[in-house]
């Protein structure tokens, strides 16, 4: 089932990805023809030589027919075993056979998927990703369980437009059979959203805990959301403790070899209407004229845009030429800090800047000697580790407490990791303390992870189980599946709801909150196609609510307003008013605030009340500039209603049959209304005061 489920979808994918590739092909299917015929020869050799064994036995058979009974019963015998040994010969050779091209077969696959693997990594264009999907595509023909995961993945996410969700369950659950934890752990999350399967719950839960004991990060990690949060399971803070100790000792041990990446997260519910303005990702002409500007000799830009090459960041490619470029122009007009980078580069090692201790110790040196934090660090780093010069603890600690004292995180972290440790210092579990926390202040993912370890085994603080889940949290969210929030972003602004769609949900079931709000917005707004209009809703209230839950106030402001209208749910204005309560207390929405206050004006939810009514507009429009507006003509409404409502007090005898009907005939539009009349009268005024 694997090898035809494979075999189709290579068809799939060579015809989607690119038409050129039938001819590679049928060059395939005629090696394998061959191999077959070969195959068929040698077991046809081994039949012959067999046949040419049974004619010499019948002519002994026939030169000895005289011999007594007792010798012909033993030469019978001996004939018999012969039969038998020669019949087990050709099935040894034929099995030997079938071994020795399968095995060619299964090299041959190995050896597409490393190809197309280090292609991926190293590519930079679209047309070479493709190339290397190709090479997967074949390698998955052939029977390599890791091409066929890439390609369910890439057909699942939609990778080059080859979204197909059907094929990808197909294939996952073929790759499930064969114990894929990947397949285990994308079943659990294509069930939990009821997406192309049956929404269900129990068996996400199932697949998960299948993928985590398979050894999958991603299972382990939303099961220890689950138990945080208590998602379909009973909350139980040691269990999620457990998941994300597995998850942050994997991320640490990758953070301690190279610094982590950290990943731009992208809110689509800030900017909706011009996501490229978004901070987050740098626009392509920003970009243009940032190169403009360092071709110019602007020093400040110059280190700018190196950091940003030399990790990454920005939505920018990763490129360490570039990056060593616009260090060195800098460096050359005096950087302190463009020097440090260049001793970091020469420390690390890379393909611009291959692995020199002596070059680091010049640039960081450098740098030092003009007080500069991050040379003051490097040169700490070279003498803890023994790198071009002796190991030499004290002058180590000498340099990072420099480094510290000028508020390089780093610096911190590797005075704490000192003290923790204690590496050419007493063990001091309060000053190690202090210096994680420190750094973890500034985000530095290893000191996070130590001050996690602390609260967890209760190590120089009061064990605390949740906030030690808590930061583990923080250091498992550093992990390369993070990655997926700029391909998620990129396919949202080119159009492509749904693969931007299944990869924010993803996140979002791993715990990530920006992921959860995101998933929601899209799911609002009812452009994606793979879940049914009816699920939408729903799906984006349970969204809303995890994102609220991890202090996101407009997803909060979000889960009143789908009460008070009724999406995915009943109305139910009393839950609304207790949202709207929530945001407004708690995070100081102002949004929050003005619906709170139009529900106290109309008693809708809670008891009428036009003081607090009156009170709740004023503070939105203290909390935000974007306000006044709404809750200039908010007091205006109120304040007509309210002197039309004394007027009419007053002329209750000859008045009030008519205010009530009247009253009954436009009572649901009685706002609409109102505030055209005070617009009218707005008009009236500037007219005339223009005349």
């Amino acid at each position: 089932m694997l090898k035809a489920a494979a075999y189709i979808l290579c068809l799939h994918c060579l015809l989607t990805v690119s038409g050129g590739e039938d001819t590679e092909a049928e060059r395939y299917n005629k090696k394998q023809k061959e191999m077959n015929v070969t195959t068929q020869v040698s077991v046809s050799k081994v039949k012959q030589f067999l046949l040419n064994l049974l004619e010499q036995e019948k002519s002994s058979k026939i030169t000895n027919k005289r011999e007594n009974p007792l010798e012909k019963k033993k030469n019978q015998h001996k004939l018999k075993m012969k039969g038998i040994q020669n019949k087990d010969l050709l099935k040894r050779n034929q099995n030997y056979f079938k071994k020795q091209a399968k095995k060619s077969i299964t090299d041959k696959g190995d050896e597409l998927f490393k190809m197309g693997n280090k292609m991926l990594q190293e590519s930079k264009s679209q047309k070479q990703k493709t190339e290397a999907y190709i090479l997967f595509a074949r390698a998955a023909d052939m029977g390599n369980l890791k091409a066929m995961e890439k390609m369910a993945d890439a057909l699942l996410f939609g990778s080059f437009g080859m979204q197909n969700i059907t094929a990808a369950i197909q294939l996952y659950e073929s790759l499930a059979k064969e114990g894929s934890y990947k397949a285990q752990n994308a079943l659990g999350f294509l069930s939990s959203y009821g997406i192309g399967m049956e929404y269900d719950q129990a068996k996400a839960l199932i697949y998960y805990t299948f993928g985590s004991a398979g050894g999958s990060m991603m299972s382990q990690m939303i099961l220890g959301y689950r138990y945080l949060s208590g998602i379909n399971v009973l909350q139980n803070c040691e269990v999620a403790l457990n998941h994300y100790k597995k998850v942050a000792d994997y991320i640490a041990d990758k953070l301690e070899k190279s610094e982590g990446i950290p990943v731009e997260k992208v809110r689509l519910t800030e900017r909706p209407e011009n996501l490229s303005s978004n901070s987050e990702i740098l626009d392509w002409d920003i970009y243009q004229y940032y190169k403009y500007l360092a071709e110019r000799g602007d020093v400040q830009i110059q280190v700018s845009l190196g950091q940003l090459h030399l990790i990454g960041r920005k939505g920018l490619d990763q490129d360490y030429y570039k990056a060593l470029y616009y260090f060195l122009k800098a460096a050359k007009a005096g950087s302190a800090n463009a020097m440090a980078f260049i001793g970091k580069m020469y420390l690390e090692g890379n393909t611009a800047a291959p692995q020199n201790n002596a070059t680091a110790f010049k640039y960081f040196s450098m740098a030092a000697s003009k007080g500069n934090a991050i040379g003051l660090h490097g040169l700490g780093l070279l003498y803890f580790h023994g790198k071009g010069v002796p190991v030499n603890y004290g002058e180590a600690l000498k340099y990072f407490q420099k480094a510290a004292e000028k508020g390089w995180p780093n610096a911190q972290f590797q005075l704490g990791f000192m003290y923790y440790s204690g590496f050419g210092v007493w063990k001091d579990y309060k000053l190690a303390f202090k210096y994680f926390y420190l750094a973890s202040q500034s985000g530095q993912p290893l000191a996070i992870y130590y001050l996690a370890e602390m609260y967890a085994t209760g190590t120089g603080v009061l064990r605390s189980c949740r906030t030690a889940v808590e930061l583990y949290k923080g250091v498992c969210e550093l992990g390369h599946w993070a990655e997926k929030f700029l391909t998620a972003y990129f396919a949202y602004k080119d159009g492509d709801v749904d693969s931007s769609l299944i990869q924010y949900a993803l996140l979002a079931e791993m715990g990530y909150e920006v992921a959860q709000s995101n998933s929601a917005f899209i799911l609002e707004s009812k452009k994606a196609k793979i879940l049914g209009k009816e699920k939408m809703y729903p799906m984006a209230l349970l969204l809303w609510n995890r994102a609220a839950i991890q202090g996101n106030a407009f997803a909060r402001v979000k889960i009143g307003d789908y009460h008070y209208y009724g999406y995915g749910t009943k109305k139910d204005y009393e839950t609304a008013a207790t949202h709207y309560s929530i945001a407004a207390d708690k995070h100081h929405s102002a949004q929050a605030m003005f619906n709170l206050a139009y529900m106290y004006e109309h008693g809708l939810g809670i008891a009428k009340d036009i003081h607090l009514a009156r009170r709740l507009y004023d503070m939105a429009a203290q909390t935000s500039p974007d306000a006044h507006i709404p809750v200039f003509f908010a007091l205006m409404k109120l304040e007509t209603m309210h002197l039309l409502r004394d007027i009419l007090f007053f002329n209750q005898f000859t008045m009030r049959w008519k205010w009530l009907k009247l009253d009954n005939t436009v009572e649901p539009y009685w706002d609409l209304f109102v505030i055209g009349l005070i617009v009218a009268m707005l008009i009236f005024l500037l007219r005339n005061r223009h005349r």
